[in-house]
């Protein structure tokens, strides 16, 4: 299953380069380079190509409620406020751009739908290539991003949560990320991704490979529409549309729609992962969309330039 995904990734890549010459004719006053690919740092879950500005810090905040309608119930509607009652995780976050192409940033969100709770997570991203009107058809960035749980060690030797050495706390995740602009309305990415833990269940899996992608639809200069997808390569033991089990691992799915305005960048999401970060939504993901478990979240990132 890894090979037929790094297969899908080499064929898209492929195309990539090969229709890298679009007309950006109406773009002839602007910089070489082709701005915006994505609006922000982030798609829904994932990172995109961007970077954040040499000396500019941005402050996120992003919250997930609870399931809309699980099980289709809509009775679930009123009795949860959307799921608005249920909030299922928030993360408060500090990014800063070093260069025009490397940024840093750190995180503490409360961890759900996981067996690890109170998490700090830290990142690294480098922007290797940068798409221009001519000559480079693409941009790609490499991201490395680091988990750690800090919740109290379960007594009980059987949990994951009883951490028997530090080191147990940490998580890992490596990405490359590859996207382009397609004229002025449209970007596509591809984001293959390995997430290691080093302390799982017995029926899991320490180290996972993910194969990511992710669509923008401008509608204005302003605003988007956006989907993105992660397919977890877990081996034939894990069976991933198992209905109505809720230990099920599934695979994240969010759709998106999001708007710029004053140096903020908002973003309304619906997706059936409940945590944030590589380590949390690609080995954690247990809601089904096909049974209604998918929950409203929003992401707000504010600039501050020095």
């Amino acid at each position: 299953m890894v090979r037929n995904g790094l297969l899908v990734f080499a064929l898209v890549f492929t195309g990539f380069s090969v229709f890298g010459q679009d007309d950006f004719s109406e773009f002839e006053d602007e910089p070489e380079f082709i701005e915006h690919v994505y609006s922000g740092t982030r798609v829904i879950n994932g990172h995109s190509t961007e970077t954040l500005e040499k000396n500019t810090l941005e402050f996120r905040i992003e919250h997930r409620f609870g399931d809309m309608l699980p099980n289709w119930d809509a009775s679930q509607l009123a009795q949860s406020w959307l799921g608005f009652d249920q909030a299922a995780d928030i993360r408060f976050g500090f990014e800063y751009g070093i260069t025009d192409n490397i940024m840093i940033g750190i995180g503490r969100s409360k961890g759900t739908g996981a067996p690890y709770r109170s998490l700090l997570d830290g990142f690294a991203k480098y922007r290797i290539l940068r798409q221009k009107k001519q000559g480079m058809p693409i941009s790609l960035t490499a991201l490395g991003t680091v988990g750690f749980s800090y919740m109290k060690k379960s007594d009980d030797l059987s949990q994951v949560s009883s951490f028997p050495n530090t080191a147990h706390r940490f998580a890992y995740s490596a990405q490359l990320n590859v996207s382009k602009k397609f004229g002025s309305w449209l970007s596509l990415s591809l984001s293959p991704t390995v997430v290691h833990r080093n302390y799982v269940a017995a029926n899991d899996k320490n180290t996972i490979f993910a194969l990511g992608g992710a669509a923008r639809v401008s509608v204005t200069k302003k605003m988007g529409i956006i989907i993105e997808y992660f397919h977890a390569f877990r081996g034939e033991k894990f069976q991933f549309f198992e209905r109505n089990n809720p230990n099920t691992y599934r695979n994240s799915l969010g759709i998106a729609f999001e708007f710029e305005t004053f140096g903020h960048n908002f973003t309304i999401n619906l997706t059936n992962s409940r945590g944030f970060g590589d380590v949390q939504y690609i080995p954690y993901t247990f809601s089904d969309w096909m049974n209604g478990e998918f929950r409203l979240g929003f992401s707000i990132g504010r600039k501050f330039s020095f």
